[in-house]
């Protein structure tokens, strides 16, 4: 099969631009990768809209046997784009935020989680191929793949405690049958930093690569090895294995929502979000 890249997708018949992500396939192998549009591959408007409609033609396509996910640049994602995904907070912060307004937050809270999501559910093996920051967003993102590698420039950090909020668009709740119980609750309670060998030993990744080009090859390579083999078996492989922790997920994201939905609105998040777009540390007082 020969190569074919594009910025856009067929969806419901139709032809559409994508603006935060390019899908290249070879070889029955997709690539798909985030673009932006902000700094870091950062996760806004387009980013949500996006990733659930390339995932589910990813789904569909019969020429697509495995996917590669990464991300353009030295970067895989800075995470969440506070200032383009601000409209979602302002609401909320409010002096009084009422019903209507924690409703609309907990319903885009939710279609964001269905964006991951769709990620997670795509029948076809998905591996993350991380260099550079890995940061919130990107976490939850690399969380609902199947396999995750990086190059040895890797970081990653569930950083939402740091910006008050309870990470709330998948890693509490699919992290914990990829590096265990007490490793999660170390890097969601703290938000620090961690590099690509610590990510290895803790089993966030199953290999480090020297640097991104090599990452990106490995990947490809891995996902030749899974495209050769019959696709319907490799597909029930992975329903199998996602069974037992499906419901749990749905569960989790469903109470984490409503949680944030009700107890999100704080001094602390609005000095979060001031200190973001007046670039200093926040000081936060517990309110």
């Amino acid at each position: 099969m020969g190569v074919r890249t594009s910025g856009k997708g067929r969806y419901a018949g139709q032809m559409t631009e994508w603006k935060a992500f390019t899908v290249d396939h070879r070889d029955k192998i997709a690539q798909v990768t985030l673009t932006g549009p902000g700094k870091g591959n950062a996760m806004g408007p387009d980013f949500w809209r996006e990733l659930p409609l390339i995932f589910a033609e990813l789904d569909s396509d019969p020429e697509v046997r495995a996917v590669v996910l990464t991300g353009s640049g030295k970067h895989f994602s800075y995470g969440l784009d506070l200032p383009a995904m601000a409209p979602t907070f302002g609401p909320l912060l409010a002096e009084r935020a009422f019903a209507a307004p924690r409703t609309e937050f907990l319903n885009e809270v939710r279609r964001m989680q269905a964006s991951v999501t769709a990620v997670a559910d795509c029948r076809k093996p998905v591996i993350a191929a991380v260099s550079g920051w890995c940061i919130g967003g990107g976490l939850d993102l690399i969380a609902a793949a199947d396999i995750r590698l990086a190059s040895a420039d890797a970081k990653f950090s569930l950083r939402e405690a740091k910006v008050a909020i309870v990470a709330d668009i998948g890693s509490l709740h699919r992290l914990p049958g990829i590096i265990g119980d007490g490793h999660l609750r170390e890097l969601a309670f703290s938000a620090k930093d961690i590099d690509a060998a610590r990510a290895e030993k803790i089993g966030l990744v199953n290999d480090v690569h020297p640097d991104q080009d090599a990452v990106l090859a490995a990947a490809h390579e891995l996902a030749a090895d899974i495209a050769a083999n019959p696709p319907l078996v490799v597909q029930g492989i992975k329903d199998v294995l996602d069974q037992p922790r499906a419901g749990r997920v749905a569960d989790g994201l469903r109470y984490v929502s409503a949680w944030n939905a009700a107890f999100l609105p704080s001094e602390d998040l609005t000095e979060a979000m001031q200190a973001v777009f007046e670039k200093r540390s926040p000081d936060y007082k517990g309110r």
